[in-house]
């Protein structure tokens, strides 16, 4: 019974991350301002992100985990990066 439960849940939570990359998309191509494309892009690397984490649940390997750790790592500092640049107009001083 919880098996069943389990595999419901992994794969109404992938619908739902999907159905969230899209509209999330959505804002990047179509944000009226450089601040709304840039939370878009963290939205979407933290999405990714879920996603990896809910195919790591699912299939039990650890390839998923680490990959999800490695796109949170590079999501973080292109963030920082892209405020940095759209604040100062420069990453590196």
């Amino acid at each position: 019974m919880s098996g069943v439960i389990l595999y419901w849940s992994i794969l109404s939570a992938q619908f739902i991350l999907v159905l969230t990359m899209a509209l999330v998309l959505y804002r990047v191509f179509r944000g009226p301002r450089a601040q709304d494309r840039v939370l878009g892009l963290d939205t979407l690397y933290v999405t990714a992100m879920l996603i990896l984490l809910t195919f790591g649940i699912e299939t039990g390997r650890d390839v998923y985990f680490e990959a999800a750790l490695i796109i949170g790592l590079l999501g973080f500092v292109s963030t920082a990066a892209l405020a940095k640049f759209i604040m100062r107009g420069e990453v590196i001083e």
